[in-house]
């Protein structure tokens, strides 16, 4: 069917189209200095602080833009600085909306993860990278650049807090929501969560996504660097939501979408629905099948399931997960994403899946759509 092979094409995201986009009205940029609470810091920001200082304005939570605790002219300053990219500090909330305030301009950067390595390529400042995890260091195909930076070793246990410091970088850019035991063992460094890992594929307008890529446009001094990135993004979901929203709720095939599982494991990983592999399925017409789980809107990543449980549900797809390189740099069978060049070991996993006893008789395997990508 047509929406069937819509669906597939999608989710292998093979999309290229550049299509302008807007911000949507609530979205808002979390930096002190906007003071009006828009997408941006501009003139409309003084014009609001003033009002403020005159008290035709009440205070927002933004307004502070020096975080001094007061809001006076000093502030003024401080967002006329910002306009013009000549700020001494600049002071956010991070992906935890916890208030971080940044030395600028940076100029020393260690990277954590592969998110965190990507907005460094797309924003053009992999120059200003001194230093980089074991994940990065092990992509060579992916971060040629940045793959050879020094390696500060695996982040996930045990960081090498020494070595980050002799880098002596201004920020830290960490993939772990974790930041407080970092920033007690990196004195004079701002660790830095922006909050990449959840997208918001459906609603990107407003997601933490958006506004840390934004953020990072103001901290890297590449606002628009960002601003082409984040067009860019979502022209492409805009392009795939005019193909699949037009698609009947009754007609959308029911996908269970899976990290893929070991032959000797009981279990079985899905995804609950702020997880980017659930907001996948949802942009490309899909549901995934998990949605009924009493965890799909609780948890903040992944759901345990048994094999009777995809049975019963019989999806219609079934989408399989391989991870190339894990936080903690170890690269994963099947080898899989930039870094491989034969696919041998993925078709070899597919067809494993396919061949169990327990899921011969399900839809998806039956008819062939069954597929796995790389997290990569």
């Amino acid at each position: 069917m047509k929406r069937c092979k819509s669906c597939a094409a999608i989710l292998a995201l093979c999309i290229a189209t550049l299509m302008p986009y807007a911000l949507g009205a609530g979205y808002v940029l979390h930096i002190f200095g906007n003071a009006n609470m828009d997408g941006t810091i501009d003139v409309l920001d003084i014009d609001h602080l003033k009002d403020i200082i005159s008290g035709k304005e009440k205070p927002t939570d933004l307004a502070d833009a020096n975080y001094d605790g007061k809001i006076d002219e000093k502030d003024i300053s401080q967002v006329e600085q910002i306009i013009n990219g000549t700020e001494s500090n600049l002071t956010i909330l991070d992906g935890n909306g916890v208030p971080i305030t940044i030395r600028e301009p940076v100029e020393r950067v260690v990277v954590e993860y592969l998110d965190n390595a990507d907005m460094m390529q797309i924003l053009k400042k992999t120059d200003a990278v001194v230093g980089v995890d074991l994940a990065v260091a092990k992509s060579p195909a992916e971060f040629p650049e940045l793959s050879r930076k020094t390696n500060v070793g695996a982040m996930y246990k045990d960081p090498d807090y020494e070595k980050i410091l002799s880098l002596d970088p201004d920020v830290l850019l960490t993939f772990s929501n974790v930041t407080s035991e970092k920033q007690k063992n990196l004195p004079g460094v701002s660790v830095v969560f922006a909050g990449l890992y959840y997208p918001d594929l459906c609603s990107p307008e407003t997601s933490a996504f958006t506004d840390g890529v934004k953020k990072l446009g103001y901290i890297m001094n590449a606002r628009d660097e960002a601003e082409d990135y984040i067009q860019w993004h979502m022209g492409s979901i805009n392009k795939i939501k005019s193909l699949t929203e037009k698609i009947p709720e009754g007609e959308k095939p029911r996908v269970l979408v899976a990290a893929y599982p070991d032959a000797d494991k009981k279990t079985i990983y899905t995804f609950a629905k702020i997880d980017t592999l659930s907001n996948m399925v949802s942009l490309a017409g899909g549901k995934t099948i998990a949605a009924d789980l009493p965890d799909f809107l609780k948890s903040s990543y992944r759901i345990e399931v048994d094999p009777e449980w995809v049975i019963e549900q019989d999806p219609d797809y079934i989408i399989l997960l391989v991870v190339a390189t894990t936080y903690s740099g170890v690269l994963m069978d099947p080898p899989s994403g930039y870094e491989a060049d034969d696919p041998t070991g993925m078709k070899k996993a597919l067809e494993a899946f396919q061949s169990r006893p327990e899921f011969s008789n399900l839809t998806a395997v039956k008819s062939g759509h069954v597929y796995i990508i790389s997290g990569n």
